[in-house]
């Protein structure tokens, strides 16, 4: 081996090293292996760099503005400086505003709460709920699963077309599928939003972990994310972009804050003048370490270098992705084709198995942690396996209803922070329980497959 490509391959072997590498796991077939954290999707581990980040600053913690004291001012200046790190990590124009909140889901449910009057909203059934959901209050359009990302611009396009022409209109979607990882036409599907008076935000808690976002780049108006995707889980998430529609609306939270007056009024009621920049509504106490962390975690990931860690991830994905094309049981779900662009997140099923046992099989015999069941997105998921019931395994479903217990998937994730050991033990995994089966005897508890005593 050349020193080149000796040095092409340490940079393939060379993670961003996150908290739990190092735990070890019991198997019910006897001893211990280390964990392998495959639902990156669901949560990401801590990035070592955040926790330390987060360590060294806990001894100084103190309330976020207002507070007179030296920990106070100083907590208040981090929390201040990290909205500029998270702007500047998604390329926020100038006007935009940066707004924490809890998580992508409160995000957008705080921009449905920031609607104008009248507003339409356009959303694909291939969104996860946190997009899908919090727009009930308005009217929807839901928009059929497409095949082809062509097909997906296409689709908005005449559905956008058809629309009130004088009313607002915004169009939510997904920058990388929850459930395929299959990356979506984002700036194609702006500028039809744009060009038919359409507003558009991004749900990228999946993309932002996986490629860079730049919202001037891609032309969105907002961009909303969670931390904990974002290998800084301490409870906060991103709302950035354009202001107008957030400084008109009632605050998201009634509070301390939010407000930049408030006086008694003759009536015996109180008025309240409300601040009209981000603190409008991020009312309370603000979660400065939750803040902190998705600051660190956004220097930890453009220090590392986005090509160095988007060719590291292509090669994970190359050796899930071959070596389940391999055993022919296992069907991957795609909504674009096996050659779409994805982030590392892969679902599938196989024959003869239930999903559920499954995934409590890798877990309990090898020490490989992955996701079963709809994956918060239920419509996506039933479309892509289809209506006619799977084999039924011993084990149910533990997202599914009543007559579809046998609708569900496993699903694997990764990420920076993912060994290579992880993934090609998962796909070894894969092939002995397809060969050979399970090894021990698995029962339903409380809707979850576990192993039988």
């Amino acid at each position: 081996m050349s020193l080149s490509t000796a040095a092409a391959d340490r940079s393939l072997r060379a993670p961003l090293p996150v908290l739990g590498r190092d735990v070890t796991v019991p198997l019910v077939t006897g001893g211990e292996v280390a964990y392998a954290a495959l639902d990156y999707a669901a949560s990401a581990p801590a990035l070592q760099r955040v926790w330390d980040d987060v360590a060294a600053y806990a001894p100084y913690y103190g309330s976020v503005h207002r507070g007179a004291g030296y920990l106070s001012q100083l907590s208040t200046d981090l929390f201040e400086n990290a909205r500029g790190t998270v702007a500047e990590f998604l390329g926020c124009r100038p006007a935009d505003q940066v707004v924490f909140t809890r998580s992508t889901t409160d995000s957008l449910n705080l921009l449905a709460r920031a609607l104008p009057a009248g507003c339409q909203v356009f959303v694909f059934e291939t969104e996860h709920h946190a997009s899908l959901l919090p727009w009930q209050d308005a009217r929807v359009t839901c928009l059929d699963a497409p095949r082809t990302p062509q097909q997906a611009v296409r689709t908005l396009e005449r559905a956008l077309a058809d629309r009130d022409p004088h009313g607002p209109a915004l169009v939510c979607v997904t920058g990388a599928s929850n459930v395929t990882g299959e990356l979506w036409p984002v700036r194609e599907l702006a500028a039809a939003a744009h060009a038919h008076g359409a507003r558009i935000v991004l749900d990228a808690a999946q993309l932002v972990p996986h490629h860079p976002v730049d919202i001037g780049d891609l032309d969105v108006d907002w961009v909303a994310f969670s931390g904990h995707k974002l290998y800084a889980p301490f409870g906060s998430g991103v709302l950035a972009g354009r202001a107008d529609w957030l400084q008109a609306a009632e605050p998201y939270l009634a509070g301390g804050g939010a407000s930049r007056k408030v006086t008694r009024r003759q009536d015996g009621g109180v008025a309240v003048e409300w601040h009209d920049s981000a603190a409008r509504h991020e009312a309370g106490s603000p979660n400065v370490i939750g803040v902190y962390s998705i600051a660190s975690a956004c220097k930890a990931l453009t220090e590392a270098g986005w090509d160095t860690l988007v060719a590291r991830e292509e090669h994970l994905i190359r050796t899930v992705r071959e070596g389940l094309a391999g055993i022919p049981e296992v069907r991957i779900l795609s909504l674009f084709g096996d050659d779409a662009p994805r982030v590392g997140v892969l679902s599938f099923v196989v024959d003869g198995w239930n999903s559920s046992h499954f995934a409590a099989a890798l877990s309990a015999e090898y020490g490989i942690g992955v996701r079963d069941g709809l994956f918060c997105a239920h419509p996506l998921v039933r479309t892509l396996l289809g209506t006619d019931p799977q084999a039924q395994g011993e084990c149910g479903a533990p997202e599914a209803a009543p007559g579809e217990r046998s609708l569900n998937a496993v699903r694997v994730s990764f990420g920076a922070g993912t060994p290579d050991e992880h993934v090609e033990r998962f796909v070894n995994a894969v092939r002995e329980l397809v060969r050979d089966g399970a090894r021990w005897q698995y029962r339903t508890e409380d809707g979850r497959c576990v192993p039988a005593v």
